[in-house]
C-alpha cells in the first residue's frame, strides 16, 4: 500500500523525508512477525506506527491492544499483562485473563516500555523468545502468539548502563528499529500541522479559522517545540479558544510560547537586552571576542619578549591563565615559564605565530563582513531567502531586515 494512502487513513500529516522513511519501514516490516522498537521524544507520534504495522499485517483481524506501561502500578503490572488466578493476591476474587492471553493472534503495543519493572522484563523476554507465560499465582505454562511493538522516549543504552533495563530484552525488542524525528527536525511539517489543528477547532466549535502573519509563521516554525506535536496541538487549541484576533502575529504567539528561542547567544549578563536588536547583540559579542583576542596576544607577546617576571604573583598568574584558557584554567601550567612554553606550542600547533598585536586592527569591519556573507548566501541559493537564512543561521525575518538595511532589494 502506498505511503500516502496510509497517511490519509491514519491522519498522519508530514512531508518530511525522515518521517516518510519511518512510515515506509513500518509498512515493510508489517508482513513479518518481528518485534519492533519505536524510539523518539515524547509527543512525536510514536503511537501511529504500531497501528500501521497491525493494519497492514496478517493479524489485522485480531486484537490490537495498546498499553501504557508507565501508567500501571508496579504491583499490578504482571497481573495486567499475564493475568492471575483466583486468590493469588488480596482482592483477586476471580481469575483474570491478561493482555497477552486476550491478544492471542493479534498485536500488543507496549508504550513507555522502559518503565517496566525488571521482574516484568524477565517475563516479557520469555514471551518474546518462547511465546510462553505463567499467570500470577499459577504454575501452569500457557502459550500465546502475539506480535509485540514497543515504544520509548528513553535512551535504552543509558538505562542498560544504569541497570534499569535488561540488555537481552533490548536486543530482543530491537529486531527492527524505527526512529521518529522530533518536530523541530521536521520544520516543513509545523505549519501543515498547525493548519490541521486550527481547522479541526474551527469546524468543531464553528469559529473562524486561525491565520498566520509572515512574522507569526516565522516564530512558529523556528520555535523548539520541546513537547513536539502534542505541544503544538495544545497551543493551537488554546489560542483557538482564547484569542479573539484570528490573525496571529509574532507578538500574539509569543504570549503562548514559553521561552521563545533566539538564534543569538545570551552573553550580555542578567540585566536583559530590552531595546537591543539582534544586530546590536551580535556586534557586541563579536567586539568582545575581538578585544579578548587582542588582550591575549598582548600578554603572549610580553611573555615572548621576557617582560613578565618568572615569579609573578599568583593573582597575576590566575588572570593570565583565565585569559588564555577560560574555564579550563584549573588544568593550566603553574609557572610563567610553563605558560610561555604552552603558548609557543599552541601557536605552533594552530599556525598563528606571534605576529604584531596590532594586526587584528586590519580585519575588515564586521558590517562589511556581514554584508559579504549575506550576498554570498543569496547568490548561492539564487535569491531564495529562506534557504539563505538557514545557511546564515538566522531567522528569515532577520534576513529580510538586513536585506532592507543594506539596500539589497
Amino acid at each position: 500500500m502506498e505511503i500516502q494512502s496510509i497517511k490519509q487513513r491514519l491522519g498522519i500529516i508530514t512531508v518530511n523525508p525522515e518521517m516518510n522513511r519511518a512510515i515506509e519501514v513500518a509498512c515493510q516490516v508489517a508482513a513479518t512477525d518481528l518485534s519492533v522498537l519505536v524510539t523518539g521524544e515524547s509527543g512525536v507520534g510514536k503511537e501511529f506506527f504500531p497501528k500501521i504495522i497491525h493494519q497492514l499485517s496478517p493479524r489485522k483481524h485480531g486484537q490490537y491492544i495498546a498499553i501504557n506501561c508507565g501508567a500501571i502500578p508496579e504491583g499490578t503490572i504482571d497481573s495486567e499483562l499475564f493475568g492471575h488466578e483466583k486468590g493469588s493476591f488480596t482482592d483477586a476474587k476471580d481469575a483474570r485473563k491478561g493482555y497477552f492471553e486476550v491478544a492471542d493472534g493479534g498485536t500488543i503495543f507496549l508504550d513507555e516500555v522502559a518503565e517496566l519493572p525488571l521482574s516484568t522484563q524477565v517475563r516479557l523476554l520469555r514471551v518474546l523468545e518462547t511465546g510462553e507465560f505463567i499467570k500470577v499465582g499459577s504454575s501452569k505454562t500457557q502459550k500465546t502468539n502475539v506480535r509485540v511493538v514497543a515504544a520509548t522516549n528513553v535512551d535504552i543504552p543509558t538505562a542498560i548502563s544504569r541497570g534499569t533495563f535488561r540488555e537481552d530484552l533490548y536486543y530482543r525488542l530491537n529486531t527492527i528499529s524505527i526512529h521518529v524525528p522530533a518536530l523541530r527536525q521536521r520544520k516543513e511539517d509545523i505549519e501543515l500541522l498547525f493548519r490541521k489543528f486550527a481547522s479541526d477547532m474551527s469546524e468543531k466549535y464553528r469559529m473562524p479559522v486561525l491565520q498566520l502573519t509572515p512574522d507569526g509563521k516565522d516564530i512558529l516554525i523556528n520555535y523548539s517545540w520541546k513537547g513536539n506535536v502534542r505541544q503544538l496541538k495544545n497551543v493551537t487549541e488554546q489560542i483557538s479558544i482564547v484569542e479573539t484576533n484570528r490573525e496571529l502575529s509574532a507578538e500574539i504567539l509569543k504570549k503562548y510560547l514559553p521561552q521563545v528561542d533566539s538564534n543569538v547567544p545570551m552573553l550580555l549578563g542578567k540585566q536583559g537586552i530590552e531595546g537591543l536588536t539582534e544586530r546590536d547583540i551580535l556586534y557586541g559579542v563579536l567586539f568582545d571576542m575581538k578585544r579578548d583576542i587582542t588582550d591575549l596576544k598582548k600578554v603572549i607577546s610580553e611573555i615572548v619578549k621576557g617582560n613578565i617576571p618568572h615569579d609573578f604573583s599568583h593573582d597575576e598568574h590566575t588572570k593570565l591563565a583565565s585569559a588564555m584558557y577560560g574555564e579550563s584554567a584549573q588544568f593550566i601550567p603553574q609557572t610563567s615559564a610553563q605558560i610561555y612554553e604552552q603558548s609557543a606550542h599552541d601557536a605552533e600547533t594552530e599556525d598563528i605565530g606571534f605576529q604584531d598585536v596590532h594586526d587584528v586592527d586590519d580585519i575588515l569591519s564586521l558590517e562589511k563582513r556581514e554584508l559579504e556573507l549575506i550576498k554570498k548566501a543569496l547568490q548561492k541559493h539564487h535569491g531564495k531567502r529562506r534557504a539563505a537564512a538557514e545557511e546564515l543561521g538566522i531567522s528569515e525575518r532577520t534576513l529580510y531586515r538586513k536585506i532592507k538595511d543594506y539596500d539589497l532589494e
